[in-house]
């Protein structure tokens, strides 16, 4: 505990450093971000059931947006997952698609196999309603359309499918993901997100900033979600640099 305090610290600091000097220069179409969250759930499933160390790098340009982010356990035998994402934002920032690579690290894996029989990465595609300033209302659909998506029982991938519209309020946002492929379970298939169609990630964050000194602030959030169809809740917390 006395390690991650001291490591929050630093990176406070360093952070509002990096702030500062940015402040004084013209606007980088690079930028970072680090977060530390309490646990790591991703479209209402828990990766690796461990407080979790997330990077980011990202360059955007003009509506196009290319990217990298990852997520690393702290635990010792913790989930490992490291993607790569370009995308591009469109009438008026209204709509993006997006080209994601995700890539779920273990100790059999690697990383450039690309044999679809073999491979541990995702290729996915997603197409996002980013809302309005008078329409806080964002609506999100992704498929999967290669690699290590669950089989059909032919052995084809079965292009999972999530969907999720989530709404602004203030400081805070409420969200609701469904999984729509159903898979055939009388043929023994199994599902990506979850073995039923329906609702999977339900629930409300909400974020604060926290004034660290006179000139910055630093971004708190905390999530409440649930998976209906899992049955599952979490109650998460995280600090973004």
């Amino acid at each position: 505990m006395r390690k991650l305090s001291f490591l929050l610290m630093i990176l406070s600091l360093f952070t509002g450093v990096l702030n500062t000097y940015g402040q004084e220069k013209n606007e980088s179409p690079v930028s970072v971000s680090m977060d530390i969250m309490s646990r790591y759930v991703w479209r209402g499933i828990d990766f690796g059931a461990s407080p979790s160390i997330q990077p980011g790098i990202e360059y955007s340009k003009g509506g196009f947006v290319l990217g990298a982010w990852g997520a690393y356990a702290i635990s010792k035998a913790g989930y490992e997952e490291s993607d790569l994402y370009m995308g591009y934002t469109f009438l008026k920032d209204m709509f993006s698609v997006t080209l994601t690579d995700y890539f779920f690290q273990s100790p059999t894996s690697k990383y450039f196999d690309y044999d679809k029989n073999k491979t541990a990465h995702v290729l996915e595609t997603s197409l996002s309603f980013n809302g309005t300033e008078k329409l806080p209302l964002s609506f999100m659909i992704a498929t999967n359309v290669y690699g290590a998506d669950a089989k059909k029982s032919n052995g084809d991938i079965q292009y999972s499918t999530y969907a999720e519209l989530s709404y602004n309020y203030k400081n805070l946002t409420l969200f609701a993901g469904a999984n729509l492929t159903q898979p055939n379970t009388k043929l023994g298939e199994t599902g990506y997100y979850n073995n039923k169609a329906g609702i999977i990630n339900l629930g409300l964050t909400a974020t604060k900033k926290v004034n660290v000194t006179s000139s910055y602030s630093l971004p708190v959030n905390v999530s409440i979600i649930t998976n209906p169809l899992s049955g599952k809740i979490y109650f998460v917390g995280g600090l973004s640099f």
